[in-house]
């Protein structure tokens, strides 16, 4: 492991980290609130931290970064990332250093849980950089730095394979530095597209962009205490409902629909199960609650199918409080948290693809039991899927499935009642948001004690980094040749 050269790209990491303050110091600027000064110390100070790195070990050259080099900087890059990100939270809201780190690993991870309990008496300059840092996030501040920075391509790959949530990372280029730009390209076009509907339906500028900021990430902050329940419009939820699908499917599919390919969507084996999916479980939900949460199956409907989307691809905007649903709807939007949406997305959760390949894993064993001299392959979109691909999905949501239990365990120890640690590591470890028991659609994690706060931060960077990234960093042979 050569930590001078990791060391040496964390720094310039960070350096442009800290620069991307200088947009909601502009915001600060024009609106001249109290977010000016904290915004300059924080810029000033994850600068200087990224440049005595960089100059520290600048003399470092490497032909080749090896596949653990690249998981310790993305690793430890979000690390730097999430607690520099966490100094304009720290200095401009006067937060305990724990709650500064977790609403700004928050962002970056697209979480959206909060421990704001008044957003709206925020300074707008700050609450811009909370929107604008789950929009790094979701897809990735390292594959935004492959794509504009010329130094990553060395080992992009290896730095993209880790970051990229998605057991089989697509390259749509040759070179992986084209693959990031054209992600990146699809992304922010969808972002300022969302951004005009959203102002046609009457947000203003300011809002509109930190809503479509936190909608294509599926990061779920809103500049509001009341979430989109505040703007209370059945147009707005339209806009919210389809681009929290499109930010659901793979990015690749959208850039093969760019490219004169419609039909990709309907050859991808993973975007028809999500879809069936969305569709299947907001026809239950709207079914349980008519009649006994709605009068009217058109509000069903529309609160329904809003709520399964933003649950489902981890977004975790609210226009109701579910947890005054029956039962049987909120064990659905549970099950949402964990299933999440498609690999290749900027969604949480284990994906639909790692789902799909468990159940046909599944189902080959029993057919295997009745026929075991069959040779049987486990096949996606007409291709088969190597054994690779399979033990790592299985391993995968074996671990999944471990640290979610361990997660309950650790937080039930801090005091926390069992339905809120059970609900708070499903919702951090599956970048979702909102959970249920006291930290709901309607609350906050604010009075998460510190030590539960500090786990569930560590949750929201395993289920951002997919697990693997951050858990073969304590793996001891890790460190050996």
């Amino acid at each position: 492991m050569r930590w001078r050269y990791v060391l040496n790209v964390i720094g310039l990491l960070t350096l442009f980290s800290g620069l991307t303050m200088l947009a909601p110091l502009g915001v600060g600027v024009f609106f001249a609130d109290a977010s000016v000064i904290p915004l300059l110390v924080s810029i000033g100070i994850t600068v200087l931290f990224g440049l005595i790195l960089h100059l520290a070990f600048r003399r470092v050259r490497v032909e080749v970064l090896s596949p653990r080099e690249a998981m310790a900087i993305v690793a430890l890059g979000w690390v730097a990332i999430g607690a520099l990100g966490a100094l304009p939270f720290l200095l401009g809201i006067d937060l305990m250093p724990v709650d500064a780190v977790f609403e700004a690993v928050s962002g970056f991870t697209t979480t959206g849980s909060t421990i704001l309990t008044d957003i709206e008496s925020v300074p707008k300059g700050l609450l811009f950089w909370r929107s604008q840092i789950q929009w790094l996030g979701g897809m990735g501040i390292i594959v935004l730095s492959i794509a504009i920075l010329p130094f990553l391509k060395l080992g992009g790959m290896q730095l993209y394979k880790a970051e990229v949530p998605s057991p089989v990372p697509d390259r749509l280029r040759p070179h992986i530095r084209d693959t990031a730009m054209v992600l990146w390209k699809v992304y922010a076009a969808f972002t300022l597209l969302q951004v005009l509907l959203l102002m046609i339906g009457g947000m203003d500028l300011f809002d509109a962009f930190c809503h479509a900021f936190t909608t294509m990430p599926t990061g779920g902050y809103s500049t509001w205490n009341a979430s989109i329940a505040h703007f209370d419009s059945l147009y707005l939820d339209l806009v919210f409902i389809a681009f929290m699908l499109i930010a659901g499917i793979n990015f690749s599919l959208h850039y093969l629909l760019v490219r004169g390919q419609p039909l990709a969507f309907w050859r991808d084996t993973e975007c028809r199960f999500f879809l069936a999916l969305v569709l299947v479980l907001t026809a239950v939900v709207a079914w349980d609650i008519h009649g006994t949460v709605y009068a009217s199956l058109g509000e069903a409907l529309r609160f329904a199918a809003f709520q399964v989307v933003s649950i489902v691809t981890t977004t975790g905007y609210a226009t109701a409080d579910y947890e005054l649903w029956p039962g049987a709807s909120q064990l659905i939007l549970l099950l949402c948290m964990f299933v999440g949406a498609s690999a290749g997305s900027t969604a949480g959760g284990m994906k639909c693809l790692r789902v799909i390949v468990a159940l046909k894993y599944c189902y080959r064993e029993l057919f295997l039991l009745l026929h075991p001299h069959a040779v049987s392959r486990i096949k996606l979109s007409g291709k088969p899927v190597s054994e690779d691909v399979v033990r790592s999905v299985i391993g995968f949501l074996a671990l999944y499935v471990g640290i979610f239990a361990a997660g309950i365990l650790l937080v039930a120890l801090t005091g926390v009642d069992f339905t809120t640690s059970m609900a708070a590591v499903a919702t951090t470890l599956g970048n979702v948001g909102p959970g249920f028991g006291t930290v709901g659609p309607t609350e906050n994690f604010a009075h998460i004690p510190e030590a539960a706060k500090w786990i569930l931060i560590w949750c929201m960077l395993l289920g951002r980094l997919e697990i693997y990234t951050v858990l073969i960093l304590f793996v001891p042979e890790f460190y050996r040749k």
